[in-house]
């Protein structure tokens, strides 16, 4: 019989406990992540009315928002800090939540912890109270960040009420040049369908070029859906996905994994399925790209001019201005040449072995230029065991950039990372808004980690094509 419903509408269907009156879905969610900023309150909420945690088996919690990723040492410098410590630490007892702590070689940015132990399996609905909880989809869930209020709805109920949104499919085919990383395809289709293009959709990415992504790669471009104003992203489960979650703690082991592979593939969108939308890309036109503006859709190519404002629509006019204002450059500007102050390599976008491993290629023997504060922060502490064990801290160190513990960084600016002032910052992370990375005057250009490595080697923005 043929199955008209893609991978989205079968982990709907199966994860609906019923539907509301509000025309709403309730959700069942079946992993839960947790981490030190959107959990105290609901915690509290919790107690308040004398709730339990329903299912604590389905709740892990890491911290990585607030942690510093260079004095780790207790109480944290910071007070507010150390309250959050304290207060998870206290919480995840109290609730017999699993907590995995600093001191805990599995902690790490919640994103990537999630993958990495295997929590994370096609065919789940998974929430988190954090906006990039969409890499998850990565594996063929239906993956969503939820507010501080919902955090407590899933922690007691284990539900969530949600609008079934519509599914768009953007397929990208073609091949990908030599120096045009996951980061470049999906910053590409953000800048083509605006950061509010998805608004109302989940995105299902397909075609040649993800096939051929490695998992890590997958995740990068479904962490960033959001940024394209969708609710989440995802990928269909293949023999990639099967063979990445072979053998991770959490995953099902011997006949039972065999058992349930065969239940992810069969997740899988088939060629009678239908979408909403339907939008298409050639791999093979995508560059390096590098944002200009206060929105990851405001990008080009990184030899591509900026384009001229009257090239936008009306109603994105003023806030092209805006952003050309605030980071003091002009239409037909290339970004190619312009000095950067700041490099950093790391967050859930982009803090994963194989991104340390090709900023580590364009690292390797040359050092950061003179003026560039450079940090390289891995995303677990597993990413940054396996990094010591290939030898890449040494090839960072020796290059001039500072190696850290695992942590979100410089990517939000909740800890001790900040720019200061004017600084300009060539990151790895998703988010370019004014004042996201610790300073409001602060200035984020986002590109891939191996840009971000030609950059802080340069001082300025290079092509990485030429290195």
């Amino acid at each position: 019989m043929s199955d008209s419903r893609n991978l989205f509408h079968k982990v709907w269907d199966l994860h609906t406990v019923g539907n509301l009156s509000s025309g709403q879905t309730q959700l069942f969610i079946g992993l839960h992540l947790i981490h030190e900023v959107t959990s105290p309150q609901a915690f509290e909420m919790l107690r308040d009315r004398g709730l339990k945690v329903m299912y604590p088996d389905r709740t892990i919690a890491t911290v990585d928002h607030i942690v510093p990723t260079d004095n780790q040492a207790r109480p944290f410098q910071d007070a507010l800090a150390e309250q959050m410590m304290s207060s998870i630490e206290k919480n995840c007892r109290e609730f017999g939540v699993t907590l995995l702590n600093i001191d805990d070689n599995r902690q790490g940015v919640v994103h990537i912890v999630g993958p990495e132990q295997g929590l994370t399996q096609p065919g789940m609905t998974i929430a988190c109270g954090d906006s990039h909880t969409s890499t998850h989809g990565a594996f063929g869930t239906i993956s969503f960040g939820i507010g501080t209020s919902q955090v407590a709805y899933v922690l007691s109920t284990q539900t969530l009420a949600m609008d079934r949104p519509k599914v768009r499919r953007i397929e990208v085919n073609g091949t990908l040049a030599p120096g045009v990383y996951a980061k470049d395809v999906i910053l590409h289709i953000i800048r083509k369908l605006g950061v509010n293009g998805g608004v109302g959709y989940a995105y299902e990415y397909a075609g040649e070029v993800f096939d051929r992504m490695s998992m890590e790669e997958r995740m990068t471009v479904c962490n960033m859906s959001i940024e394209g104003g969708a609710r989440c992203g995802y990928i269909n489960p293949d023999q990639t996905t099967v063979d990445y979650l072979r053998g991770r703690p959490f995953a099902p082991q011997g006949a039972d994994f065999d058992k349930a592979a065969q239940w992810w593939l069969s997740l899988a969108s088939g060629p009678e399925a239908t979408f909403d939308d339907v939008v298409q890309f050639d791999g093979s036109t995508i560059e390096p790209t590098v944002t200009w503006g206060i929105n990851p859709a405001q990008s080009v190519g990184v030899r591509e001019p900026i384009p001229a404002v009257a090239q936008f629509p009306a109603e994105e006019q003023v806030g092209v201005k805006e952003a050309l204002e605030f980071m003091e450059l002009k239409e037909g500007q290339s970004l190619e040449g312009l000095k950067i102050d700041v490099a950093f390599i790391g967050s859930c976008t982009n803090g994963r072995i194989s991104d340390l491993r090709e900023a580590a290629r364009i690292a390797k023997g040359k050092k950061v230029a003179p003026g560039v504060k450079a940090l390289v922060v891995p995303g677990s502490q597993q990413v940054l065991a396996q990094a010591e064990k290939e030898g890449l801290d040494k090839i960072f160190s020796e290059a001039g950039f500072e190696w850290r513990a695992a942590g979100c960084s410089m990517c939000l600016a909740m800890n001790p990372d900040k720019l200061k002032g004017r600084e300009i910052c060539a990151s790895s992370s998703n988010r370019n808004f004014k004042g996201r990375q610790g300073s409001p005057t602060g200035r984020t250009l986002l590109m891939s980690p191996a840009m971000v490595a030609a950059a802080a080697l340069a001082g300025f923005v290079t092509d990485v094509r030429g290195m």
